[in-house]
């Protein structure tokens, strides 16, 4: 792979990811609510099924997935109503903080956390697909294909990773500096974020299918 091809790469992933999608509003809601440093978890959980994603890319199992299509809209509207779930909690469950208590109170765990990215990137299976449409673009057939493949995946987990730690670190600045009733208002939003990841989810599903 050459240089040029590379940058060609990174500029259109930089495209495709220019407009926020389900796990860019999972991660401003986290980071609002949990704070950047744990909200870390999240982007990891998410990257680590972009990871998968794409060795069942790599091995060839785009073609079985797409196939798949009952096995698709179960696990799309799985993750859907899971968002819709969470998105409620926090929504119902936002309070001012107690001026006589420390600390923000109990917090999601980093397990949690981190199932959430995961579950959130694994709700739309047809990124392996995608996967499968956009590396071989940019392979060349006389060399390396695992090589290449390697790198084109490890680039895209890093340009992914700066994009969701860039609307983390964003919602957690603004985040800090809002208190008592206001802090209230930040939770709400942000549970309104991860609907929104929901509804975005489900937009997808309809549109593919249609």
């Amino acid at each position: 792979m050459t240089l040029d091809t590379w940058l060609i790469y990174v500029a259109t992933v930089l495209a495709l990811m220019s407009t926020p999608g389900p796990s860019q509003l999972l991660m401003l809601s986290n980071s609002a609510t949990h704070g950047f440093r744990r909200a870390l978890s999240t982007a990891a959980g998410d990257l680590t099924a972009n990871a998968l994603q794409m060795l069942a890319a790599g091995l060839g199992l785009a073609a079985i997935i797409a196939a798949s299509a009952n096995a698709l809209a179960i696990i799309k509207w799985a993750g859907v109503a899971y968002l819709i779930w969470l998105g409620a909690r926090m929504i119902l469950k936002a309070r001012p903080n107690d001026p006589g208590v420390h600390g923000d109170g109990p917090r999601a765990s980093l397990a949690a956390l981190w199932g959430q990215g995961f579950i959130t990137s694994a709700a739309n299976p047809k990124a392996v697909v995608f996967f499968a449409a956009l590396f071989p673009q940019f392979i060349q057939a006389d060399g390396p294909f695992w090589l290449q493949f390697f790198i084109l995946s490890l680039t895209y987990i890093a340009l992914d990773g700066m994009f969701l730690s860039a609307y983390g670190a964003g919602a957690h600045w603004i985040a800090r500096r809002f208190k008592g009733g206001a802090k209230v208002w930040i939770e709400r939003i942000g549970g309104g974020f991860m609907i929104g990841a929901a509804i975005l989810l489900g937009l997808k599903s309809l549109t593919q299918n249609s």
